[in-house]
C-alpha cells in the first residue's frame, strides 16, 4: 500500500467551474500546443459544445502534433462514425479502454473503469477534474437541461504535471500491449510493455524556468487497481481527521464506506461543522436511492446535508478549513462511493492554498444557500414507505454488487 504523496510547492492552480469554461480552456491550450496533446475522459459525447474540443484535437493533429485520446468502454463504447473517420484522417490516435465485449457488465472484472478526466499539453500544462467532454446543457439520458450541471476542474502547472503525464503514458502503452497480445503480435506487445515503463520528457527546455514563478502547494492523487488502491480514500481520511473548524464536501454519487462515515461523524462530534452537498435530482436508481439509508446516522451526528436541485450535480470536490492555517481542498474525478474508491481509475488534485480553498468554498456555499434544499431530520424520518423501500433495495443491491466484486467497503 503506497502512502499519500507529499504536497509540493511551486504550482500554479486555477479553479474552473462548468463545462463551457473548461472547454474554452482546453481549446485555447490545444491551439497553443507545440508537440503533444494527451486526453483521457470517461465520456466523449461530441454533442453541442463538446464538438469544439474534438475539432481542436483534429486541428492539433493536422498541425503535426502527436495527439492521444483514451475514452472508457462504458462511458464511450465507440466514437461516432463521422468522428472516427475525421480523427483517423487527421492522425489523432484514439483508444477505447476496456471494451465490454459480448457479456458486458455481467462480468464483475469489467466494472473496473477509466473514470478519470485528464489532459496534458506539451508536458507543461495539465487539466484534472470531474468534467467529461459532454455539453453542460445536455444529458444523454435526460436530453436538454434547463441549467448547466455543477462540476469543477483545475488547470495546473508545476511538478504534478510530470506525474500526470507519466501515468497517462503508462496507461496508453499498456492498452497497446493488450491489443498486440490479443492480435498475437508478441514482438510489438513486448515493445509496448517496455515503453510503458519509460519516462517521456516532453517539457520544452526553454520553458522550464517558468516554474520558478509558481507558488501554490499541491499534489496529484491516483486510484488504480495495482499500486494506488487506497490513495484517494486515505487522503480524505487524513484531511477529515485533521479538520478543526469546517468540512464541505460536494459529491455527485455519495455512498461512503464505514471508515469515511465514522471519520465524518467523529469530526462533527468534536465540534467541526460538516456540510455535504449531494445529488438532489433523480439521475440513476442506484446512486439516487442507495445513499439515503446512510443519511440517518449522519443527520443524527449533526452533519448538515443539502440536496442540489438547480440541475444535475456532477462535482467531486471538498474543502476543509479554508479560512484557517491549514486549508485543504481537492478537485477531481473520484466520487465517495464503492465504484470510485474500489474499482475505477481516478485522479484528484489536492491543493493546500488559502486563496484557492476560499474560492471553492465560496462557490459551494452559494450552491448550498441558493440552489439546494437542506435535508431536515424529521422529514427524512417521515418519508413515505415506498421511498424507504426503494432506498433499502438500492442499498442492498449495492452491497450485493460489492460481494460479487470481491471487495469489502
Amino acid at each position: 500500500m503506497r502512502r499519500s504523496p507529499t504536497l509540493r510547492d511551486g504550482h500554479q492552480i486555477r479553479l474552473i467551474e462548468g463545462g463551457q469554461a473548461y472547454f474554452e480552456a482546453l481549446v485555447s491550450a490545444m491551439e497553443q500546443a507545440r508537440s503533444q496533446v494527451h486526453l483521457e475522459t470517461y465520456i466523449f459525447d461530441f454533442h453541442g459544445a463538446a464538438a469544439l474540443v474534438a475539432e481542436a484535437l483534429e486541428r492539433a493533429a493536422l498541425r503535426g502534433l502527436r495527439v492521444w485520446v483514451v475514452v472508457d468502454g462504458v462511458g464511450t463504447p465507440d466514437l461516432p462514425p463521422e468522428w472516427r473517420d475525421r480523427f483517423d484522417r487527421a492522425g489523432v490516435e484514439w483508444r477505447v479502454y476496456s471494451p465490454l465485449g459480448t457479456l458486458g457488465l455481467m462480468i464483475p472484472s469489467r466494472w473496473r473503469r477509466l473514470h478519470r478526466k485528464l489532459c496534458v499539453i506539451d508536458g507543461l500544462l495539465a487539466f484534472c477534474g470531474g468534467i467529461n467532454i459532454l455539453d453542460d446543457w445536455y444529458d444523454p439520458h435526460h436530453g436538454a437541461l434547463s441549467m448547466p450541471r455543477l462540476d469543477f476542474a483545475v488547470c495546473a502547472r508545476g511538478a504534478l504535471v510530470q506525474q500526470m503525464q507519466e501515468t497517462m503514458a503508462q496507461l496508453w502503452w499498456r492498452i497497446l500491449t493488450v491489443r498486440h497480445v490479443q492480435q498475437k503480435k508478441f514482438p510489438e506487445a513486448f515493445s509496448s510493455f517496455r515503453a510503458a515503463g519509460l519516462h517521456l520528457p516532453w517539457i520544452h527546455e526553454d520553458e522550464q524556468g517558468k516554474e520558478s514563478l509558481l507558488v501554490a502547494k499541491a499534489g496529484l492523487l491516483l486510484r488504480d487497481n495495482v499500486r494506488n488502491r487506497t490513495q484517494i480514500e486515505r487522503a480524505y481520511l487524513k484531511a477529515i481527521g485533521a479538520a478543526r473548524h469546517e468540512i464541505v464536501i460536494a459529491n455527485a454519487y455519495f455512498l461512503p464506506g464505514r471508515r469515511l462515515r465514522k471519520a465524518l461523524i467523529r469530526a462533527a462530534e468534536r465540534g467541526v461543522r460538516v456540510r455535504l452537498l449531494l445529488q438532489g435530482r433523480y439521475e440513476y436508481f442506484m446512486q439516487f436511492h442507495g445513499v439515503r439509508p446512510v443519511y440517518g446516522a449522519l443527520l443524527a451526528a449533526g452533519i448538515e446535508i443539502f440536496e442540489y436541485h438547480a440541475s444535475f450535480l456532477h462535482a467531486k470536490v471538498a474543502v476543509i478549513d479554508p479560512h484557517h492555517d491549514r486549508p485543504w481542498a481537492t478537485v477531481g474525478s473520484s466520487n465517495l462511493d464503492p465504484l470510485s474508491l474500489l474499482l475505477a481509475r481516478e485522479a484528484n488534485v489536492v491543493v493546500a492554498d488559502k486563496a484557492f480553498a476560499q474560492q471553492l468554498h465560496q462557490r459551494l456555499a452559494h450552491a448550498m444557500a441558493q440552489q439546494s434544499r437542506r435535508v431536515v431530520a424529521a422529514d427524512y424520518l417521515r418519508r413515505p414507505w415506498p421511498h424507504r423501500l426503494l432506498d433499502r433495495m438500492a442499498f442492498a443491491l449495492m452491497r450485493l454488487a460489492l460481494f460479487l466484486s470481491g471487495n469489502r467497503y
